[in-house]
Order: C-alpha cells, then structure tokens, then sequence
C-alpha cells in the first residue's frame, strides 16, 4: 500500500509543480515588462525585486494553487486510467478512496499554507509591492501619512493626528484627543505636540487642556494640577496605533484580525458597510480552500477523461475553473447587494462544488 501511495504522490508532485511554477513565471513575466524600466533604472537590491514579485504573486496565490491542482489532478488520473492502472488497482481491492488519498492530502496541506500566507504575509507583503511600485522602486524609510482623524466609540474619543509614521506608529506627532460625554458633549480637549506608546501604555508630552461645559462653553479647568504636567500616562485609553494605521490602509490589505479589529471598533457603520466587510473576511476564509475544492472535483473527472480523449480533459478543465469562478462572483455579487447572506455568498459555491465532487467521486466506487 506504502508503495502504491508513494507511486500516486509522485505521478501527481510532477504534474503540479510544473504547472504551479508554469502559471507563476506567466505572472511574473507579464508584471516584468510593466515595470522592467523602473527596475533598472532605480536599481533595487535583488532581495528587494524578489519580495516585489512575492507580493505581487501573493493575492492571486489562491487561484493559481487552484488551476494547478485541478490540472495535476485531472493529468495524473487520466494517466493512471490511461495505463490501466486504476483498473488493477482496483481489482486489488483498493478504494477510490485511497487512490485520492495523496492527492486529497496535498490538496489539503495547500490550502492551510494559502490560509497561512493569507492570514500572515499576503495582506503585508502585497502592500509592500503596491507602495514600491508607486514609488518606482525607490527606497524609502518612512511612510508618512497626514491629519488621520480616528473615533474611539467604546472611549469617546476623538484623535486627529497630524503625522503618523506607518514604519514607526508607536509614536504620533501633533495630536489633538477629545474626550466626550455619555451625552456626546466635549468635556475636554488635550492637545500635544507629540504621543507615545509604550509598553502597552499611552503617553502625553507636553499636554495642553482646554476644558467645557456641558453646553460646549470653555470653563475653568476640572483639575488645574494637570497643567503643570510635562508628561502624563493616560492608561485608560484602550486605542492602540494599529488601529490609527488601519484607518489609512486600504480594506484589501488588513488581515483577518485587523479586519474584526476593525468592525469591533466601528460599530457606527451601516448595515451595509457592515454587510459587505464580513462578506470579505468570509471570502478570505474561505479562498484557501479552492484548491481542495476543485481537487475533490477533479479526481472523478479525471477518471472519466482517462477513459476518454485528452482534449475533452482540457476543455472540462477549463468549464470546471470558469464555472466555479464564475459561481464564487455571483455569490460575491448577491452577499453585497444583501440579497443573501454573506457567509452564504462566501462558503455557498465552495460548498456546492464539494457535495458534488464527493458525489461524483463516491460514484466512482
């Protein structure tokens, strides 16, 4: 059995690495000629070209895994039924089952990576490729970003920065926090020329206070001892600088744990925006999972074209990606119009393709 698995892994490694690296030289070579004059001309370190490609690559990681494990599939079970081999081992006694087993593995190993790289380098990694390209491979050691406004709802806090260093977001300069009311009145404004955040911990330089009244007048100040302050802690505040620089990131860049971050800090959004941003994460959760999919679909078609001809293998191939593609924009497109739920627009076409490829597969028995 050991050998026979062996033997299914390694007719089905080959197909998939060739057609994997195959689909991500094409990308890397169109995106080449787009910016082979920018490269040359600011002349990157080659680390540097090497992470721009991984970025680039990284947000259409999913599909291209997807693409080269439907093709790897279908090739290896039409070679295995082309030389009869299914046929004998299934004379022996061995599932279809088993014979999936190596495939469906790799199937599975590939999607927790996607998952993985999805989670913790993808959203990083292809906002570094989109910043450098803008900045025509020019190196850079800061990204400033100017009057971020952020709106503490648990806290009612409002902040508005005047700089914020996306490299260094631990320290803010000429920040403006006004604290409100339960009834949404100002009480006090704290103005500083620069804010600190260490060890968890905010800290004011150089805090001025102007304090009001309930009917939004200035008065005179609830504690006066605090002027003399030159710098204050303010443990109470639950803000952290992620969530300043989330604000100015684009949604497509955020992790899934920046992203419920964020949702858990805006409950003001609409039901619409709030619709359509868990439309998203659902998407991210389940775009890894493509690839299995797609195997469990390919595994019976596979065995079908064996007994066929290669071009009918190609061209159903070709119907399966476009279909579910086609399936997974459709469910993008009523999740966010709120025709359907959005974890339904999300998981519904994976969950579909699956009842139907293990359908078909448990047919093949």
């Amino acid at each position: 059995m050991r050998i026979i698995r062996h033997h299914i892994l390694k007719s089905f490694l080959q197909p998939l690495v060739y057609c994997l690296v195959t689909f991500i030289a094409l990308y890397i070579i169109a995106e080449l000629v787009d910016v082979f004059s920018d490269i040359t001309t600011a002349k990157p370190s080659p680390f540097t070209i090497i992470r721009y490609f991984a970025g680039f690559i990284a947000p259409y990681f999913d599909w291209l895994m997807a693409a080269a494990l439907l093709l790897a599939s279908l090739y290896t079970m039409w070679q295995l039924c082309r030389h009869s081999e299914v046929i004998a081992m299934r004379a022996s006694g061995i599932s279809i089952f088993t014979i999936a087993g190596p495939m469906t593995t790799i199937a599975i190993l590939c999607s927790v990576i996607g998952m993985l790289s999805a989670e913790f380098f993808s959203p990083a990694a292809a906002e570094f490729s989109k910043q450098l390209k803008k900045r025509q491979f020019l190196s850079a050691t800061s990204d400033i970003r100017e009057n971020v406004n952020y709106y503490s709802v648990a806290g009612r806090r409002i902040w508005r920065i005047n700089k914020i260093d996306l490299y260094r977001p631990d320290t803010l300069l000429g920040v403006q926090i006004t604290c409100e009311r339960p009834n949404g009145s100002r009480e006090v404004v704290i103005s500083c020329k620069r804010v600190e955040y260490l060890d968890g911990t905010w800290w004011l330089h150089y805090p001025q206070y102007t304090w009001y009244d309930e009917m939004g007048i200035p008065c005179q100040p609830a504690a006066p001892e605090l002027k003399s302050l030159t710098m204050r802690v303010m443990p109470n505040f639950t803000e952290t600088p992620y969530d300043f620089v989330n604000e100015t990131r684009d949604w497509t860049f955020l992790p899934i744990r920046a992203r419920l971050r964020y949702l858990q800090t805006h409950p003001d959004l609409s039901q619409s925006e709030r619709n359509e941003e868990w439309y998203d994460i659902h998407n991210r959760l389940a775009s890894p999972w493509t690839g299995l999919v797609i195997t469990l679909f390919a595994i019976p078609m596979g065995i079908a074209t064996g007994r066929q001809s290669v071009a009918k293998g190609i061209i159903a191939a070709l119907a399966l990606f476009f279909t579910f593609f086609a399936t997974v924009n459709g469910g993008m497109i009523l999740a966010k119009r709120e025709l359907i739920p959005a974890v339904v627009g999300a998981w519904g076409p994976h969950f579909i393709f699956l009842v139907t490829g293990l359908t078909l597969l448990w047919r093949q028995r």
